[in-house]
């Protein structure tokens, strides 16, 4: 009996003394265990975003509904509203962006929070709301590794104080045209030198998973070659893309746990000429030929090159279709739209209702980004 005590209390000693600090997640059944609804699997492949400051069911109730009602799994914050011209949609200071975190982790504990931070030109938290000023991406890389790993573990750091667990960098773009208009022009690429990219990126990764964040690489299969902006208008890439612009996707390790399709258009790639992140094949270029097994979530399906050609209905359909497991949402385009969650729900309900996709495909997306809640 002594002997059979003791061997009970070493294994609760094995499952319960971990470093990993206890969450009412290890108390469930383990992931494959659950069984969830069709409901809930769609809402896990949105990332939506919203307007407001505080979770307020007199000013933004979309959010609320959106959270409470079709089980949405992310949402996407941003300091500047593109219908309206003005700054402060979502974040004001650090303290207010932390009750705000806070708001939407009640509604949902392992809500996914993304943000866009990368350093330099694009960087959400801005000194103008006191944070810290985070160097461009190029100018890190020239630094060499140190500096790399250190803004890198500074953004993280920043990100998860906040209560922010998802940010959308590094960016894994290969610096082909330095005057590229959204990517070279303004910093975000590492270097032309895709093994430096490459190497930028597992450093970045690395930091930010060792801070619970979670990373996303962009914007797959290559952004770096274009002489357009795909937030104007449809950018055709067939001439200027090299090869070379995938390596920084091969060999990704298991923090690469998240790439984000582009709008851009590769006929080397898709002879159809669907832009990338509505391509099957180009979704199974990066599934099949370069083995990824994470999320992959779409660009922004607001920007002018997808809005332009197709119908809100339209995109979300082609998006699950080529095989996207999150679809970004950002209602932060043109106009905002009160009931676009409601509308994509929709749209994907009928899509397994009519037997264009299975419901095995969307749970298998869902599960997915389950597991990104997990490591978070």
């Amino acid at each position: 009996m002594k002997k059979i005590l003791i061997l009970a209390l070493a294994a609760v000693c094995i499952l319960g003394c971990g470093s990993r600090k206890a969450s009412p997640r290890d108390t469930t059944l383990p992931e494959q265990e659950k069984v969830y609804t069709l409901e809930e699997n769609i809402g896990q492949m949105l990332l939506v975003g919203f307007r407001g400051t505080e979770v307020d069911s007199s000013h933004n109730p979309e959010i609320i509904s959106a959270l409470r009602d079709y089980h949405v799994g992310s949402v996407i914050l941003f300091d500047y509203d593109a219908a309206t011209g003005k700054r402060g949609r979502n974040i004001e200071s650090a303290g207010q962006l932390r009750r705000l975190c806070r708001q939407l982790k009640s509604y949902n504990p392992d809500l996914l929070i993304g943000i866009d931070q990368e350093g330099g030109y694009v960087s959400r938290l801005a000194t103008r709301y006191g944070f810290p000023r985070i160097p461009s991406a190029k100018w890190c890389a020239a630094q060499g590794d140190d500096t790399v790993s250190r803004y890198a573990d500074l953004t993280a750091d920043l990100l998860a104080g906040l209560g922010i667990n998802l940010n959308f960098a590094p960016v894994a773009d290969v610096d082909v045209n330095p005057m590229c208009p959204v990517i070279g022009r303004i910093e975000r690429s590492f270097s032309a030198d895709p093994a430096r990219v490459g190497e930028c990126c597992r450093i970045w990764q690395q930091r930010q998973a060792a801070h619970g964040v979670v990373s996303c690489l962009k914007h797959f299969p290559g952004h770096g070659s274009a002489r357009g902006d795909t937030h104007k208008g449809l950018v055709d890439v067939t001439d200027t893309w090299q090869r070379q612009e995938l390596d920084p996707y091969r060999g990704m390790d298991a923090r690469a746990t998240m790439v984000m399709t582009a709008h851009v258009v590769n006929r080397r790639l898709d002879a159809s000429g669907l832009p990338a992140s509505l391509s099957p094949s180009i979704t199974s270029l990066l599934r099949d030929s370069l083995g990824f097994q994470g999320v992959i979530i779409t660009d922004d399906l607001a920007m002018g090159a997808i809005v332009q050609q197709y119908s809100f209905e339209q995109a979300v359909r082609m998006a699950v279709l080529a095989g996207a497991d999150m679809l970004c949402l950002s209602n932060n385009g043109g106009s905002y739209d009160p009931d676009m969650v409601p509308r994509a729900v929709r749209v994907i309900r009928q899509m397994v209702e009519d037997g264009t996709v299975s419901a095995e495909r969307i749970a298998q997306s869902a599960a997915r980004i389950r597991n990104l809640q997990i490591m978070q």
